[in-house]
């Protein structure tokens, strides 16, 4: 009876990871540009000169500039040769698509292939692309895209430095305007330390897995392991919402939007934690199973995906990197140690009942 329940248990299993993995595809391909980290904190000083109602800032770990102008007026943002790139207005917003800026800035890598009309010096063919006040978009004039760090970070890789001061060309109708910002080179921590601490902790999870279930410390690791699953779920709900705001997503509205167009799989895994933390604190029948396969989906979809971090220096949420490390191992640590315990558990119950005499 444990061998049938276990074999289509782990065919279950096997059916969910696999359309977990398809549909991750997708959603990893949406966020391609996102990066999961960086050692590089641009970072914007203001318009000059300042317009009421046009505001600027960072967003994406530093991929991407955000532009909100409720000022009334149009303003457009000038392409690297000069010419006109992007338009925001009452109208909404609009791209020119002879600009070569408007397909160089579809990547973070600034790769994509110019189409044969891209001319800066043409005059503008303007296309709108939204109907809001704001425009998000890559721009290498606030990004360092060399494969290699600058000279002065490779002298002296243990000290922050400055990359460089950068600017973005604006124009209000005829006047121009200028948005200034910093990149600099920021240290990152030592991913070791990190990684360390990681396995002992899911090690020592993992333990939880070697009390005999029907012992009383047994049913007492099964509600530890629940707990643990509850919060880290929670947790692991949290991390991409701060992704998504950190992305500019504004209001519950924009998170939800993109939490379900984007980062879909690790809202549900971050669900499925807790849901398969409740049924073991309710020591439900296969809970063991629950407790294993919500602790491998955690530690794949929110510790291993984004565990870039523990090697950046600036992480792509809008608190602390230290704080997004912390998450990160917890992801982990529940995770796999939880993954652990449940494989523990259920083996001996698979041996206990091999054993048990049948009558």
């Amino acid at each position: 009876m444990i061998r049938t329940v276990l074999a289509r248990a782990g065919l279950i299993a096997a059916a969910a990871c696999a359309a977990t993995l398809l549909g991750a595809v997708p959603a990893a391909a949406h966020g391609a540009d996102a990066p999961d980290g960086t050692d590089y904190r641009a970072r914007v000083t203001g318009v000059t000169p300042a317009r009421p109602g046009l505001t600027v800032r960072v967003i994406e770990a530093g991929a991407r500039l955000e532009l909100t102008n409720r000022t009334g007026r149009a303003v457009e943002v000038i392409g690297y040769s000069g010419e006109p790139y992007l338009r925001i207005g009452p109208d909404g917003v609009f791209e020119n698509t002879r600009s070569p800026a408007t397909y160089l800035n579809r990547t973070l890598a600034g790769d994509t292939a110019l189409p044969a009309d891209a001319d800066p010096a043409a005059p503008p063919s303007w296309r709108r692309v939204d109907d809001g006040a704001t425009v998000r978009w890559h721009d290498q004039r606030a990004l360092w895209q060399e494969s290699t760090p600058p000279a002065q970070v490779l002298a002296a890789p243990e000290r922050e430095h400055r990359v460089r001061d950068w600017t973005v060309p604006l124009r209000d109708g005829t006047d121009p305007l200028t948005i200034g910002g910093t990149l600099d080179w920021v240290p990152p921590p030592d991913a070791y330390t990190w990684w360390a601490v990681s396995i002992v902790g899911l090690l020592a999870v993992g333990a939880l897995g070697l009390f005999a279930a029907a012992s009383t410390a047994g049913a007492r690791a099964l509600a530890v392991l629940g707990a643990l699953l509850v919060v880290g779920g929670a947790v692991a709900v949290a991390y991409p919402v701060g992704r998504e705001i950190d992305a500019g997503a504004q209001g519950v509205g924009g998170v939800l939007s993109g939490l379900l167009s984007g980062q879909i799989w690790s809202l549900l895994t971050g669900l499925g934690a807790v849901a398969a933390g409740w049924y073991a604190l309710r020591r439900r029948p296969a809970a063991d199973f629950a407790v294993a396969l919500a602790g491998a989906c955690l530690a794949l979809f929110a510790g291993v995906s984004n565990a870039a971090v523990f090697a950046r220096s600036v992480a792509p949420v809008p608190w602390s990197p230290g704080v997004a490390r912390v998450m990160v191992a917890a992801f982990l640590i529940t995770g796999v140690g939880a993954t652990a315990a449940g494989v523990l558990r259920l083996h001996a119950a698979s041996r206990a009942a091999a054993l048990t005499p049948t009558p």
